[in-house]
């Protein structure tokens, strides 16, 4: 019975035409991209932790290669805007236990479409920490890490939508 509900399911979203966002958003960006991501004058070592991380989310997001400039179907071109780390929860003696993390990124774009613009997008992540401590440098890493991919994920449905708009599948 199981199988048989999953099966009608498949068959049902395959012919509703459904893709993945990042189906749509390769179509958008092509078969290469080139990706800069700027160094922050305010904040040098926050930029440079999220570099190479946000080059892969944008590997691992679109199955697209990353190039030289003069190669690539699409520019990226990534800035870190802001990063902030607010307490999230306190433990009954008021220490902090639990952190987010907003990472705020301006991701100016050429498209293989040769379409331009530019696009803000936010990422959050939460963690914990032990009460009575301060972030490790450890765990802030970690954390930017991951709000810049939240961000970039924002980015691929950003450009899915004009995936969808521009009418290719």
């Amino acid at each position: 019975m199981r199988t048989a509900v999953l099966f009608v399911l498949s068959v049902f979203i395959i012919g509703c035409g459904y893709k993945p966002s990042a189906q749509l958003a390769k179509s958008v960006i092509g078969e290469s991209v080139y990706v800069y991501v700027a160094i922050s004058r305010v904040d040098p070592q926050n930029t440079v932790l999220i570099k190479d991380a946000v080059q892969a989310a944008f590997v691992d997001r679109f199955g697209s290669k990353i190039t030289s400039r003069a190669e690539a179907d699409s520019v990226l071109s990534v800035y870190l805007d802001n990063v902030d780390f607010n307490p999230l929860v306190y433990d009954a003696n008021g220490y902090v236990v639990s952190y987010r993390t907003v990472a705020k990124l301006r991701i100016d774009y050429i498209l293989s479409s040769g379409e331009k613009g530019s696009v803000t997008t936010s990422g959050q992540y939460d963690f914990p920490i032990a009460a009575d401590s301060i972030i490790s440098d450890t765990k802030r890493f970690e954390a930017i890490r991951y709000a810049s991919l939240d961000a970039v994920d924002e980015f691929t449905a950003v450009v899915a939508v004009k995936g969808l708009q521009s009418g290719k599948k």
